[in-house]
């Protein structure tokens, strides 16, 4: 896909930013605000950005026939609509004063008659590194979404396209940048990435698309209570464009005790059955003790239980298709959300899958004893076994 083709699909998407954003500003609240009676207040109004990004780098592919289609890297443009939280009681004060928002990707990586012209939907959070005063300001960023618009593995139309099994996959991105405040209103943002797409083996071939490279975009603060202050052009009546950031709140201290239990399903297909529409059900079990050292951060511990009926083949017996494990892992916490990674060995037979296991997983709290978790299972390393939905419980808590 040449730059010009980018440049012409991004054109038929972006319809859709603006009328979000212009959706942003109808729904606002059309009663005016008295300048004079806010102008001193530090952090009035509703803040938002919007930014732009190109991306361009190699690929880390560990499958077996893509090798030269891949030799040229990828490119990708990226839009994002961020909110800015500026209530001192708001959760996000305690990390920085975390801004989130969501995001529109477009990127070539090579023959679009092999791998499609991907565009992705996602949500993204910003986690400032360095303190708020400075002119440079580090961050990080986690991205997560689905990738669509792909063309998988066909074998007869598609055959040498490995490392993706299906029409839609899940998008992963992590960010280590900076924005550097130029004027006002705009700033310079710099950074290194990794960009993940797979399906996490419920469909396969399933080897994933793996960039790491590095982008260069510019963001845009605005007040969203601005047109309530006056819609002239050329006004001298302005609120501040940006969030001026204090400093974060201290994490609470905790010394708490949870009890989980962990209920998930998944589905899956094996290598054999790539294009076809075989599939098996997969199953976890988990009891997971947790210590909560504060607000943001915990240990797990526990017991699992899964099962793959993908070995049949092998273990035709149900009873046989089951395998115990523990684990222990981090937890970060922020707000509703639980990013958990943990680390994992099977207790007797691995039935082939590698003595060891990591499962990765974004938690969100539906209620003080309940939850819905998504994630992801590997097995021999860093491949996909499965990935997995479900709802936990928190019963016990000490």
């Amino acid at each position: 896909m040449s730059t010009m083709k980018l440049i012409q699909t991004c054109q038929k998407h972006i319809w859709f930013i603006f009328i979000f954003i212009g959706f942003q500003t109808i729904v606002a609240q059309n009663q005016k605000i008295d300048f004079e009676e806010v102008k001193n207040e530090v952090n009035y109004g509703r803040f938002r950005y919007f930014e732009v990004k190109g991306h361009t780098g190699g690929h880390l592919y560990t499958g077996r026939s893509l090798g030269d289609l891949l030799d040229s890297g990828y490119g990708s443009l990226e839009l994002r609509y961020g909110w800015q939280p500026s209530d001192p009681d708001h959760w996000s004060s305690q990390y920085g004063f975390a801004s989130y928002g969501l995001g529109w990707y477009s990127g070539y990586m090579g023959d679009p008659k092999v791998f499609g012209n991907p565009n992705a939907l996602f949500g993204f959070i910003n986690f400032p590194l360095s303190h708020p005063d400075k002119r440079n300001v580090f961050q990080v960023s986690p991205a997560i979404g689905l990738t669509y618009n792909l063309i998988p593995y066909d074998e007869e139309n598609n055959p040498t396209n490995d490392a993706i099994g299906a029409k839609i996959a899940v998008y992963l991105n992590l960010n280590l940048g900076a924005e550097y405040k130029l004027t006002r209103e705009l700033d310079l943002l710099y950074g290194f990435d990794f960009t993940h797409f797979s399906n996490g083996r419920s469909f396969t071939p399933n080897f994933g698309l793996n960039m790491y490279g590095i982008n260069v975009g510019m963001r845009y603060y605005n007040n969203a209570d601005q047109k309530k202050i006056n819609r002239d052009l050329y006004t001298q009546d302005l609120l501040q464009a940006r969030f001026k950031k204090p400093k974060s709140r201290k994490n609470t201290k905790l010394n708490e005790n949870v009890i989980d239990v962990y209920l998930a399903i998944g589905t899956v297909q094996n290598e054999e059955d790539r294009g076809t529409s075989n599939r098996y059900a997969t199953f976890s079990g988990v009891v997971d003790y947790k210590h909560k050292f504060s607000n943001m951060h915990a240990i797990t511990g526990g017991f699992d239980l899964f099962y793959d009926e993908s070995l049949i083949i092998e273990y035709p017996e149900m009873k046989d298709r089951f395998m115990p494990a523990i684990h222990a892992g981090y937890d970060f916490m922020f707000g509703k959300f639980t990013f958990r990674l943990q680390g994992g060995a099977y207790l007797g037979d691995d039935k082939g899958k590698d003595k060891t296991f990591i499962r990765a997983s974004l938690q969100y709290e539906i209620s003080k004893w309940m939850f819905a978790q998504a994630g992801l299972k590997t097995k021999n390393g860093s491949r996909a076994d499965w990935a997995e939905f479900g709802i936990g419980f928190k019963p016990f808590k000490w």
